[in-house]
């Protein structure tokens, strides 16, 4: 299973960007699909979840913000960003919890993760 993720770049604060990630290779299903980032010097904190069942969850910081979503038959998440300040400035990194199989009641996951996309929000 890989993870690609996309749409970081360069912003000016008050603005918006959105990333995506996609996850391809041999997939039962997903269960949480969600956004980590991590700014220099600092360790890496959840931003946002996704549930398969459609629940999501948000840091304090971005709620109100930063909108999480889900495209379950791509196995996509995406992540729009609005209002970007300065201290959204981080690598963003994509994660999945992947159903790997099931052995009668027994569910079996993995973690995976993306190689991360560059945000940075400066004027």
């Amino acid at each position: 299973v890989q993870l690609q993720a996309s749409g970081g770049g360069l912003v000016q604060p008050g603005g918006s960007l959105r990333l995506s990630c996609a996850a391809s290779g041999i997939i039962f299903s997903i269960n949480v699909m969600g956004w980590y980032r991590q700014a220099p010097g600092k360790q890496r904190e959840l931003v946002a979840s996704a549930a398969s069942g459609g629940n999501t969850d948000y840091t304090d910081s971005v709620k109100g913000r930063f909108t999480i979503s889900r495209d379950n038959a791509k196995n996509t998440v995406y992540l729009q960003m609005n209002s970007l300040k300065p201290e959204d400035t981080a690598v963003y990194y994509c994660n999945a919890e992947v159903v790997t199989g099931t052995f009668g009641p027994r569910v079996y996951t993995k973690d995976y993760w993306g190689e991360g996309t560059l945000v940075t929000v400066s004027s």
